[in-house]
């Protein structure tokens, strides 16, 4: 007889990625920025504070920052200032997060398409960009080119489209509670691997300890086991297509 074996899941049709805190663990740099710029304009910052900003549209954070301290200047001043500080510190260490760069590795062998999908400005993804390999990334979508950052689903339904593939058909790989409720409102199946600040749990977001030992497979099994939480009216298929 022969035997039998499951039929391995079929991978996503695309991995859309975060960046800050996901891939890279900037998030250290862009809090440093913050209370350097707070601290010269005679202000306090917290923790606290800069948890906040986690995972928020850069201009939205700006807004926060202005309306919280004495720092003065239009929103884009202040993004500009903290932009270049991280820039800076990211040009001289990249810090990877740990399995990021294996599993994006590993992401591209299998064939799968990725988009990176950040609310960092270009300038500073141009920099994560140049230290992977050509090709990593099918299509870049940052803070600087949507109207509505994170947490409205648009920079996520611009990378799907840009790739070509439907939403539900894809996986989101995030950090923070922003961007979680991001992806999953666009619909997007969300792995979510918590970094600096804790996530609440979503419908249509599974939680994680690290991105070690995971391969495209284990992102492909998130797909049906979310699908129906975030399409709940609709029977779908272990790649989000309707049945």
């Amino acid at each position: 007889m022969t035997r039998q074996h499951p039929e391995p899941p079929l991978l996503p049709a695309a991995v859309l990625w975060d960046m800050d805190g996901t891939i890279v663990d900037t998030e250290p740099s862009w809090i440093a920025e913050e209370y350097l710029l707070v601290e010269e304009a005679g202000g306090t910052w917290t923790d606290a504070d800069a948890h906040d900003l986690v995972g928020q549209d850069l201009l939205t954070s700006a807004r926060m920052i202005l309306d919280r301290t004495p720092v003065r200047g239009e929103p884009e001043q202040v993004v500009r200032r903290l932009l270049t500080g991280v820039v800076a510190r990211t040009r001289a260490h990249v810090p990877w997060r740990p399995g990021a760069v294996e599993l994006l590795r590993a992401v591209r062998e299998a064939g799968i398409p990725c988009a990176l999908v950040t609310m960092s400005w270009t300038e500073l993804a141009d920099v994560l960009v140049a230290s992977l390999p050509a090709g990593t990334f099918d299509a870049v979508v940052t803070g600087d080119q949507v109207s509505r950052g994170k947490p409205h689903p648009e920079a996520y339904l611009e990378a799907a489209r840009r790739l070509g593939v439907e939403p539900r058909a894809a996986v989101a790989v995030e950090d923070s509670p922003t961007g979680a409720a991001a992806s999953t409102a666009a619909g997007v199946p969300t792995l979510v691997v918590p970094h600096t600040v804790a996530v609440p749990a979503l419908p249509g977001a599974m939680q994680v300890p690290t991105l070690e030992g995971l391969s495209p497979a284990d992102l492909a099994r998130v797909i049906p086991r979310l699908g129906s939480e975030l399409h709940p009216e609709e029977s779908v298929d272990r790649l989000g297509h309707q049945a």
